[in-house]
């Protein structure tokens, strides 16, 4: 993958560096900021004896260091982030508990997806008992860990566990989009009509011109199902091998997507640390707010905040987390 800086040219660093001094104020609304819910962070400790299957790009500090909730909160405090959901990146399944644990020691930190494969014996059991925790918000399944949604999502035992999933109140949050998975959304969501579905980085799947009929018409069917939601998460990638930072590059599929969904279901995604392979962090929040500044406040804290709550059901554990859900 391209490294931070690689293909970026002088003039897209000045746009960039601009679009960072607008999104200082683009989220002010009456004085006040508007607050942030990041619904895509990760968390790993590669020094554990065990180390991490993951452990984040290698141009990131977080590589040899790790990802824990302080870490992230230091780096997103001038943006107003008062809460973030961690979605796994490790295929482990004990993961499941040391996510769990570490979330549970720092409030920034309001759920976490698992991952627990349908097909792993007492299923039902072991999500059972994870749901007891209110930070347990779900579990991931896509393009990742050898899994196969695609097919699975014609498997009636993988819809039935899905189902499960419907009743706990749980959500399913995919990975990596491509045009078969999101054919396979439109399927599980006609099986399962009750089950929240989370969509994540769509803004990064460029489909191939072979592939974007059927793209447009995947849309289409996606827009008719109101309990899918879509991250609009990773805006800033490659494109055409270079990685623009300035919100002009990307505002045309954000205006697709956006307009897909709606504005009740779009969320605020920053995929860190991930996302350090293409661009600063601090970029991820000025493009984001660049593409939101001329739009409603309404929508804007929708987008940012408001719209995780319908989708992940989470709970506050912080004075502001508290203002968001009590109003």
């Amino acid at each position: 993958m391209m490294g931070i800086g690689e293909g970026i040219g002088r003039r897209e660093l000045l746009i960039g560096g601009a679009a960072t001094l607008a999104a200082a104020t683009a989220g002010k609304a009456a004085g006040r900021a508007i607050p942030i819910i990041d619904t895509h962070i990760h968390l790993f400790d590669p020094n554990r004896p065990q180390g991490a299957p993951y452990r984040g790009p290698r141009n990131s500090p977080t590589y040899e260091k790790g990802a824990f909730p302080a870490d992230y909160a230091a780096l997103v405090r001038r943006h107003d982030v008062v809460g973030a959901i961690e979605v796994e990146a490790s295929a482990w399944i004990e993961d499941n508990l040391w996510v769990l644990e570490t979330a549970a020691r720092d409030p920034i930190m309001i759920g976490t997806i698992g991952n627990i494969p349908l097909e792993t014996a007492g299923f039902d059991k072991i999500v059972a008992r994870f749901a007891k925790d209110p930070l347990f918000r779900g579990l991931r399944y896509g393009n990742l860990w050898g899994y196969d949604l695609v097919t699975q999502s014609r498997e009636q035992s993988f819809l039935n566990g899905l189902k499960l999933l419907a009743d706990m109140d749980l959500v399913l949050d995919t990975a990596n989009p491509r045009l078969d998975l999101l054919q396979a959304v439109v399927r599980i969501s006609d099986a399962v009509p009750g089950l929240r579905i989370v969509l994540d980085h769509l803004p990064r799947f460029d489909p191939e011109p072979a592939d974007q009929a059927g793209y447009d018409a995947v849309l289409r069917e996606l827009a008719q199902r109101p309990t899918v939601f879509a991250k609009l998460s990773e805006i800033i990638h490659p494109l055409a091998g270079r990685t623009a930072t300035n919100v002009e590059a990307y505002r045309d599929r954000l205006r697709l997507l956006a307009g897909t969904f709606g504005p009740d279901r779009v969320m605020f995604g920053s995929d860190w640390p991930n996302i350090l392979q293409d661009t600063p962090l601090d970029q991820v929040f000025a493009v984001a707010r660049a593409f939101y500044a001329d739009r409603p406040i309404a929508e804007q804290e929708k987008y940012f905040w408001r719209n995780s709550l319908a989708a992940y059901k989470w709970q506050p554990r912080t004075p502001a987390q508290r203002r968001l859900t009590s109003g």
